[in-house]
């Protein structure tokens, strides 16, 4: 059977929970479908009521939800929208997640945990996900946590976009750990191949980090440095690491970061160090005008999700968007 060349609107149908609604509706325009009415509303017990306004029978579902805070509410809609299409008959249920918080949650480092990423991954498939589209796992074996085929996608072309227009002379690439040095070593040779160095970071608790020093290449002879990671959270690794820089030197700091939670007041913090000129992060999460910050700069996602879900529907490689294929991590 030949394959489609182009979308046709009429076998697709785009939903969005209630966590990034402008997000979804950006995806939807970049691909040219209109975004499908989600109904959702409380019964007096507080369980929730959700209906999908649109029939989905025989179509490609695509449901569109990042898990950001209220993390298990926003979770619960999901499930149930995944399963909404499924009871109606879907063809496909892509469950798309531009932010799965739950990724940090991906290794059992005390007694009697939960490996949650793993779980939430089973409860997905178990919903009616056929298909998940996210982005940026915190690291790479959470990709293996799913059954069901998984694109997790990178945000690095967008970054690169944006930098493109900046001055990177005399400019160093760092990274928060050893563990994500690999992923700033990609970023580093997108940006023209820049100089790349980490941290020595201990984690102490959720909110507390001591960073003893840097780890690869010397400061020596850079007086910029772009500080790169895969999320923002409290922002007490990012503090941490500037402090240092700028001890050691460096004068201007941005700090860039695919998901940027910014709890805790992360943003007045990290921007009221004078050395930090930027703040740069996707529209993965969700950030109101109250939230919005001077040094904070918000590049969109959107038409990467855009493209990628062309190409699923289409079936066409998605390997140039595809985060780990290109040994990001």
């Amino acid at each position: 059977m030949t394959r489609p060349l182009t979308l046709d609107a009429e076998d697709i149908r785009i939903f969005s929970g209630s966590s990034n609604a402008a997000l979804a509706a950006e995806i939807a325009h970049c691909l040219g479908v209109p975004l499908s009415e989600t109904k959702i509303q409380r019964f007096h017990n507080d369980n929730l009521e959700i209906q999908l306004a649109t029939s989905v029978r025989s179509r490609n579902v695509y449901i569109i939800q990042s898990l950001t805070p209220p993390v298990n509410e926003h979770l619960m809609e999901m499930l149930m929208m995944l399963d909404i299409a499924r009871s109606a008959s879907a063809k496909e249920v892509h469950a798309v997640i531009p932010y799965y918080s739950f990724a940090r949650s991906d290794k059992k480092n005390k007694p009697r945990i939960s490996i949650t990423a793993r779980l939430v991954a089973d409860l997905l498939t178990a919903a009616g996900a056929t298909h998940v589209l996210t982005m940026m796992l915190h690291s790479p074996q959470v990709h293996g946590f799913f059954s069901v085929p998984t694109d997790p996608l990178t945000s690095r072309p967008v970054f690169q976009e944006f930098f493109a227009r900046q001055n990177l002379s005399d400019t160093i690439v760092i990274a928060p750990d050893i563990g994500s040095a690999k992923s700033a070593a990609r970023f580093a040779k997108d940006l023209g191949g820049l100089p790349v160095a980490a941290g020595n970071k201990e984690r102490l608790s959720d909110t507390q980090v001591v960073i003893s020093g840097i780890i690869g290449n010397q400061l020596h002879g850079c007086t910029r440095a772009l500080i790169y990671d895969d999320e923002i959270a409290t922002g007490g690794t990012m503090l941490e690491l500037a402090q240092l820089l700028v001890r050691e030197g460096i004068r201007e700091i941005q700090l860039v970061c695919t998901h940027g939670l910014f709890a805790n007041n992360a943003l007045e913090r990290l921007g009221a160090l004078p050395q930090v000129t930027g703040i740069v992060t996707t529209d993965t999460i969700y950030h109101p005008p109250t939230m919005l910050h001077p040094k904070l700069h918000i590049v969109s996602v959107a038409h990467v999700f855009a493209d990628a879900m062309r190409k699923n529907f289409l079936g066409e490689s998605i390997g140039d968007l595809f985060v780990f294929g290109h040994g990001d991590g």
